[in-house]
This record gives C-alpha cells, sequence and structure tokens, in this order.
C-alpha cells in the first residue's frame, strides 16, 4: 500500500488534498502534514489542500485556493473521512486519480486506491507510519508538528482505548523534531473565558440517568446567552468523561437548519446510533444530525437503550 500511495504521488504533477467538513486537529494535521511531505521531497509538484478554513485552528495552518483547472489531471487523496457525503469540497471526484486515507470503519468505500485502517489511533498516526516506512522521504519539522497534533487531538492526549503501540512509536519518532510542543498543547487545550462559563453551565445542569446516559441539549438561546458558535462546542463535548457513573452521552447543538450530535462514550457502542440518524464515526465516538428537537427524544432514548444493555452485559 505504502508503496502504491508513494508511486501515484510521484506520476502526477499536481496533488490536492481533502479532509471532511467541520475539521479537527486530525483532519487538519494529517490534510496539511502530508502536504508539507510531499512539498519537502517532491519540490517540483504542486501540493495545494482544500476546504473551508477554521478560524479556531488557524495555528495548525490554512487552506489554498484551489481552482477548477488544478484539478485536471491531478492525484486527489482525501483524509480521515469514511463517507463522501463529509467531503469538504465537492470537487474531490474531479481528479485524475483518488485516494482514501482514513481510520475510521467503512461507510462508503471510494477512490481508486482505499487505504483504511479501523485500528488506527488516528489518520496523523497513518501518514507519520507512511513516512516512516519510505526510506526516501525525510520528515519536515512543520510536518512532525502537524501529525503530533493530529495524534494527540484523537486520542485524548493518548487517554483513549485507541492508542496503541504503533501510536506512542509513531509520535515518538515525530517528537525527535524540534517544534514547540507547549505551545501547541497550549493552543490545542486553551479556552476562552466564555466556553469557560459554558462549561459550569453544563456541569451543573447535567443529570445522569439509572442507565448511566447523560443528554446535553444546547439551544440557540443558552448559546447566545453565553456568546458560544455552535463549532465551537466541539471543545467542550469530552467534559463528561471523566464524571463518575456516566457510560455515554450526547450534546444536542442547535444550528440554524439543523441540530448538530456529537455522540461519546466509555464503553457502549455509539456509532451504529449515529449512523441512523445521517451520521457515524467511531464506536464510542460519533456525530449526527437531528431534523427538530423531537427527533433528539428519538435518539435520547435510544442512548438509554444502548447504555441499558450494556449495562445487563457488563453485570
Amino acid at each position: 500500500m505504502f508503496e502504491q500511495i508513494k508511486n501515484e504521488i510521484e506520476v502526477h504533477s499536481t496533488i490536492i488534498i481533502h479532509r471532511h467538513v467541520r475539521p479537527d486537529p486530525d483532519a487538519l494535521g494529517s490534510q496539511i502534514g502530508l502536504k508539507k511531505i510531499i512539498e519537502t521531497n517532491y519540490p517540483e509538484k504542486k501540493v495545494l489542500v482544500t476546504g473551508e478554513d477554521d478560524r479556531n485552528f488557524e495555528f495548525l495552518g490554512r487552506m489554498d485556493e484551489v481552482e477548477d483547472e488544478d484539478y485536471r489531471g491531478a492525484l486527489v487523496i482525501v483524509n480521515d473521512t469514511a463517507n463522501q457525503a463529509r467531503i469538504d469540497d465537492n470537487r474531490y471526484a474531479q481528479g485524475n486519480s483518488l485516494i482514501k486515507i482514513d481510520h475510521h470503519p467503512v461507510v462508503d468505500e471510494y477512490g481508486d486506491l482505499q487505504w483504511v485502517e479501523t485500528n488506527a489511533s488516528s489518520t496523523s498516526e497513518m501518514i507519520g507510519a507512511l513516512a516512516e516506512a519510505i526510506d526516501s522521504w525525510c520528515m519536515p519539522e512543520e510536518a512532525a508538528r502537524l501529525l503530533y497534533a493530529g495524534i494527540v487531538g484523537d486520542t485524548g492526549r493518548f487517554l483513549f482505548p485507541s492508542t496503541t503501540e504503533r501510536t506512542f512509536a509513531v509520535a515518538s519518532e515525530l517528537i525527535r523534531h524540534d517544534f514547540d510542543r507547549t505551545s501547541l498543547y497550549e493552543h490545542l487545550y486553551k479556552t476562552p473565558l466564555h466556553l469557560t462559563r459554558l462549561k459550569g453551565y453544563i456541569l451543573q445542569n447535567v443529570t445522569v440517568s439509572d442507565a448511566g446516559h447523560a443528554v446535553i441539549p444546547l439551544s440557540k438561546e443558552t448559546l447566545r446567552e453565553f456568546g458560544v458558535d455552535p463549532l465551537e462546542t466541539s471543545k467542550l463535548v469530552g467534559i463528561l468523561g471523566d464524571v463518575e457513573g456516566i457510560r455515554a452521552w450526547v450534546f444536542f447543538v442547535e444550528e440554524d437548519s439543523e441540530i448538530r450530535v456529537r455522540l461519546r462514550s466509555k464503553g457502549p457502542v455509539v456509532n451504529k446510533l449515529a449512523e441512523r440518524y445521517s451520521g457515524g464515526g467511531h464506536p464510542m465516538a460519533a456525530g449526527a444530525r437531528a431534523a427538530n428537537w423531537e427527533e433528539t427524544e428519538e435518539i435520547d432514548t435510544a442512548l438509554y437503550e444502548v447504555c441499558e444493555a450494556y449495562g445487563k452485559e457488563h453485570r
């Protein structure tokens, strides 16, 4: 697989790298990190990254201006995206060849070449392993910083069960490079005051059912009260992970046209539930969409049932 990807890169003069909408550190880290690796090892090639910029992650980098004509004869690589509906920039199919690189359970089989490792902690880990395996490639410092950020983000600072021996091995190679890890952590985990206040509201108002599930509804009114953009709530979704008695939880975040569903778990599988509501993800971290608050009640009930069944299985 590594040789096939290397060969595809070498035979194309233009490479355009995509990732999923609403990017996280792994999506951006693997996307821009791969760009830096290719640029360093093939300086004659044109390498572009595309998608909407997210001001919360500007410290990781910004997207390029990609024209339609750039896709003519180009190699397109889509990172960290299980299904085509979530690919940012729908021009991804307009190139000459398409590669999918991902660590999520398969939702869509797309691309001329698919490299999917569901046991990898992150797509950034996969890109790091790819770069290390190809002897002729060298790792630039900025790529090491970006890939390390992606691994840290998707492993919860190496605390999630997805962290493996290879995760640590790849990370150890990355930190051999001279980038400022302290600054990187500060950018990844600093919390603005308005988000801190919303965090307090969540912790004060959370309730836990007898099945061990918790539900946090965040309406437009609540978000306005705390001055929080819906996108910013992604930084808070993990805060219930340390609360005793919670097996799984869901954030319902009201946006303009729908309600964003963010599911997290410490045991029960939640991605199958997400798939029933136009979503998907990992067994213990998934996302979905609800059309209205009535539909969130269905998801609430379903999550209760998932947790209840898990409890019976693990008595």
